[in-house]
């Protein structure tokens, strides 16, 4: 089977870029595209999502002789005539790279190339496709055969039909003197012999040979909810472009462009043109300094052959008619689809045939276009058959540019702009409504997805995006909204939502379109003081009917976690799981890191399944999988919580054990079950760093609950332990696995948070190595007694596994090194390590290396429960100092600035500043840390160029060049304060 994809959509930003003199278009960034579904035929075909591609200007063929690298992919161009034609037109053609700054309509955020043309030297337009201008904002630049490069700026996108044209600076280019490409949409014609100048497939100034097959071909289809161009012709020829051709000119043996290069079949030497002449009536117009104006009658036509149009009813009078005006005609236009709500809705319908405008005869869509384009705003008259039938209509022509949206506001990360055309017609809805472009942090926390339509905030209907900021206008930092919306997958049920806004962590603006200036101006917001606190509210604990759980179920809250920003390895935003209270009066509450995994972000608990309260994150264990969140006391009244009864005895194999906790709906469960084992814990190394627990032994449980975390408790309540959920990822997807922390590591962490002293740590990972492996090594006999009498249940010493990175343990103790004593006493556990140091500046330890025992003096380091107090956005990357787990599991000392994450369509996507390296100079200045790399990349002009030094995970260096954004990505930064994290501007 066929499936139809936009041109260009496949090929990603890489070192095509490099090499390339003219890139199509592709996609930047970590993500793979959607994938294109299959085509159910050639008509009908499902295609990939279009993308944005490069841009093209109007303008004239430049006199330039063809690189040597120029790649023939199809058929013969070494005709005299071909070649003279060629080097002609190649100096008028440009490569485009573009950074989508924003989802928007039916485009998402993404870095991409593409081709286009110069067809105005002296104003410096370029023309290119709709998808590569894009409807929403966007930077884009555009290089010359020369590799001179210009800034371009969006002039017009159309807002049916795949065509758009940039403006660059004709003044700002030195060396080469493109002319214009003239547009030729008469010699469009069958059997004409024409090339394909542009990138494809990342070749090299690709020329791409075919012959025009037909000219009445159907607009390709992309896929529900995505761009579709519809009531024009495409041309089709027989040729191959693919991924990286998005605006190429195609052009004749004159030099004459004769279509524009749009879509293509995967699977099939098969491309498709747009035709050029609403494109020309465009051009003419701006090149006249006029508007463009744009009618519709929010109406679907498609041609029809005389054969079906019969089956339809059309009368034999009115085909002979049309027949003997049109004698090369074959069929007539015919409405398959009318918009709700429209000037058309209840005066066409799908079937009907058009027969006459304003008393002519209209079988093209053309000639239809010109007359509703000249009548925008007035009355046409329509004269069409139905069931054989003819019948009149007298419509308004509604301006297309009135329903196409050219503003947006973002909230909490989402952007959201009123309903377009095209998303209107994948709904069938009529076009009003906010359609979510990017959902953000604010609707994914709520599970409102990508695409909803909101059609209610409060139960007040919003029609447009001035609807939607006026209903949020009020309302501050935490408030919370009801929010009514539809889904492409579910048009005819709406859903109910309660979202929380958010005007902390990410700014609130309201954006326009301004094709003067090429950009979209912003003004913030207008500040509003946050949500209250939540008023004190008491409630009844509900009743536990099980009597394992009922004396636990007091201790247990449900809790909640958004993270707001991608860090520390941690890319999954939302979490849930169940929090255990080890102190009712100051509202302190222990879980797992697999549900708190960072201290950054939104936490909140809900008591006896009734009362929802904001929590704090006071204290991330550095060391294993454990967060302590707080919650104010007076919040929850008198609700009849009280703190756990721990039981620090060790967890045994073969105990009978009780797990009490909530499933993913806050609902008590419990299970009796055996402890099987208790083992030292061995996860995989992080492919993305994140934290990983290590030097701890953990439970498993015969026939283990695998549908809810919470405690290991006795019959009396008493909690022996934690049954937390540790993550760890395996180099293709995150595993997630329960096991059982003992109640002692609990008991530690609550004393040092309530202490508020940091925790002592050696800095080394160990392994457990047994007695008789230790002698291999040279072990004496004396040492070999000693450490049986530490331990007599266990015949085992402690192996230094990996040191952290930095630490004095890196520079005194090797790996391999058997632990023999801390300040000379015997150890052989995790635990009685962690004792020894907990609270010692230095200690002396004392290693088996090399057939002989040392005795070394270790610094230790003091760690806090803040594993992060400092976030940097800049350029659209997201940057923090290097943290431990970086150290602890690559050896990686904590030198200069890492990249946590970055923004598809951001500057540090379009140049690869990727996740997981280190900037450790810019512009050869030394960057150790945020405030040195701050100092370095501040006061930079717009658009100024950075030269930035990186490391990978083994230190191997990469340097890159990247241009500043600063309208689309200005640098911000969120600091830990003793009232939180506070969002400040750094420019």
């Amino acid at each position: 089977m066929l499936m139809w994809r936009r041109r260009g959509a496949l090929a990603p930003l890489s070192a095509v870029a490099a090499l390339a003199l003219l890139t199509g278009l592709g996609v930047r960034g970590g993500f793979a595209s959607d994938a294109p579904a299959q085509a159910q035929s050639a008509d009908e075909a499902s295609e990939q999502p279009p993308v944005n591609g490069g841009e093209h200007r109007p303008g004239g063929a430049a006199s330039a002789k063809l690189p040597s690298g120029v790649a023939v992919l199809s058929g013969d161009i070494s005709s005299a005539d071909w070649a003279a034609t060629l080097e002609r037109i190649a100096g008028s053609v440009v490569a485009i790279e573009l950074d989508q700054a924003r989802a928007f309509d039916t485009e998402r955020n993404m870095s991409a190339q593409a081709t286009g043309f110069v067809v105005d030297a002296q104003r410096g337009l370029i023309l290119t496709n709709r998808h590569v201008v894009t409807p929403g904002p966007v930077t884009a630049q555009a290089t010359f055969l020369n590799r001179e490069e210009v800034q371009l700026y969006p002039v017009y996108r159309d807002p049916v039909h795949d065509f758009g044209l940039y403006h660059y600076d004709p003044s700002k280019l030195r060396f080469i003197s493109p002319k214009a490409l003239p547009l030729a949409p008469q010699a469009a014609q069958i059997g004409r012999e024409i090339r394909v100048v542009g990138n494809n497939a990342g070749e090299q100034l690709s020329i791409l040979a075919g012959t025009l097959a037909r000219l009445d071909r159907e607009a390709p289809d992309y896929g529900t909810g995505r761009y579709n161009d519809f009531n024009t012709f495409y041309i089709q020829a027989a040729s191959g472009t693919s991924g990286g051709s998005s605006g190429s000119p195609v052009i004749d043996i004159q030099g004459r462009v004769v279509a524009l290069n749009a879509g293509g079949a995967t699977g099939a030497a098969s491309s498709f043109y747009l035709p050029l002449g609403r494109v020309k009536r465009a051009l003419s117009l701006i090149q006249q300094g006029k508007p463009v104006t744009r009618g519709t009658l929010e109406t679907e036509f498609r041609y029809r052959p005389y054969d079906e149009l019969r089956r339809l009813g059309l009368s034999s009078d009115t085909e002979a008619q049309v027949r003997s005006a049109e004698p090369s005609g074959t069929g007539m236009l015919v409405v398959t689809d009318v918009q709700p709500g429209s000037v058309s809705d209840g005066q066409l319908e799908p079937g009907d045939v058009l027969v006459r405008v304003n008393g002519k005869l209209m079988t093209q869509f053309e000639p239809l276009e010109a007359v509703l384009d000249d009548s925008v705003g007035r009355d046409v008259d329509l004269t069409l058959s139905r069931g054989g039938k003819l019948y009149n209509a007298s419509l308004q022509v509604t301006d297309l540019d009135a329903i196409t949206p050219a503003a947006y506001v973002e909230l909490g990360n989402a952007l959201l702009h009123t309903l377009s055309y095209e998303e209107a017609r994948a709904f069938h809805r009529p076009i009003r409504g906010v359609f979510v472009a990017a959902s953000g942090y604010l609707f994914d926390a709520a599970g409102v997805p990508r695409g909803a339509l909101i059609t209610a905030v409060n139960a007040k209907p919003v029609n447009t995006l001035d609807d939607f900021a006026a209903a949020i206008s009020s309302l501050g930092d935490g408030a919370e909204v009801s929010m009514r919306y539809v889904t492409f997958d579910d048009v005819n049920n709406s859903q109910l939502r309660s979202i929380r806004i958010d005007r902390h962590w990410f700014p609130a603006r309201h954006c326009r379109r301004d094709d003067q200036s090429g950009f979209w101006q912003c003004t913030d917001l207008a500040s509003v003081a946050p949500a209250p606190q939540p008023k004190p509210a008491s409630a009844q604990l509900p009743v536990v009917d099980d009597a394992r759980a009922a004396p636990v179920a007091p201790s247990l809250v449900f809790v909640t976690f958004s993270m707001p920003y991608a860090i520390s390895g941690v890319t999954e935003r939302f979490y849930h799981g169940t929090g255990l209270i080890i102190d009712a009066q100051r509202g302190l509450v222990v879980t797992d890191r697999n549900t708190v995994p960072v201290s950054l972000g939104d936490v909140r608990l809900t008591f006896a399944g009734t009362i929802e309260i904001p929590g704090k994150i006071v204290y991330v264990h550095p060391l294993h999988n454990l967060a302590v969140i707080q919650y104010d006391p007076k919040l929850i009244g008198s609700t009849a919580v009280r703190s756990a009864a721990l039981d620090t005895s060790e967890l045994k194999p073969g105990e009978t054990i009780n797990v009490v906790g909530m499933d993913g709906s806050g609902n008590v469960q419990a299970r009796t079950t055996t402890v099987a084992t208790v083992d030292p814990l061995l996860l995989p190394l992080s492919r993305t760093v994140r934290f990983r627990d290590s030097n701890l032994k953990v439970a498993t449980l015969v026939n283990p609950p695998d549908d809810f975390v919470g405690v290991l408790s006795d019959n009396n309540g008493r909690v022996h332990g934690l049954w937390a959920s540790f993550a760890s990822d395996n180099g293709a997807e995150l595993v997630q696995e329960n096991r059982g922390i003992s109640s002692d590591l609990v008991a530690e962490t609550l004393d040092i948070v309530r202490s508020e002293r940091p925790l002592h740590s050696l800095e080394v990972e160990f392994a457990p190595q047994t007695l008789a492996s230790a002698r291999q090594l040279g072990l004496t006999d004396q040492w070999a007694h000693r450490i049986a009498q530490a331990n007599p249940s266990a015949r085992e010493v402690l192996s230094i596994e990996r040191l952290v990175g930095g630490s004095d343990a890196e520079h005194q103790l090797q790996p391999g090194d058997l632990l023999l004593a801390i300040d000379g006493k015997p150890i052989t556990q995790f635990r009685e390590v962690e004792r020894a140091v907990a609270n010692q500046d230095q200690v002396a330890v004392t290693v088996w290396r090399a057939n002989g025992e040392k005795t070394l003096q270790v610094h230790t380091r003091p760690l806090y429960g803040h594993e992060l107090d400092r976030v940097v956005e800049w350029a659209g990357a997201t940057l923090q100092s290097p943290y431990r787990d970086m150290s602890a599991q690559r050896g990686i000392g904590p030198r200069g600035v890492y990249v946590a994450y970055f923004e598809f369509g951001s500057p540090a996507s379009h140049y690869r500043l990727l996740p997981g390296r280190r900037i450790v100079e810019v512009d050869g200045e030394p960057t150790p840390d945020l405030d040195s790399f701050l100092r370095q990349v501040s006061g930079r002009p717009d658009r100024s160029s950075l030269r930035l030094k990186t490391l990978g995970w083994n230190d191997a260096p990469e340097v890159i060049t990247l241009k500043l954004d600063r309208h689309y990505w200005p640098a911000y930064e969120l600091r830990r304060t003793a009232d939180g994290w506070e969002r400040e501007p750094l420019e």
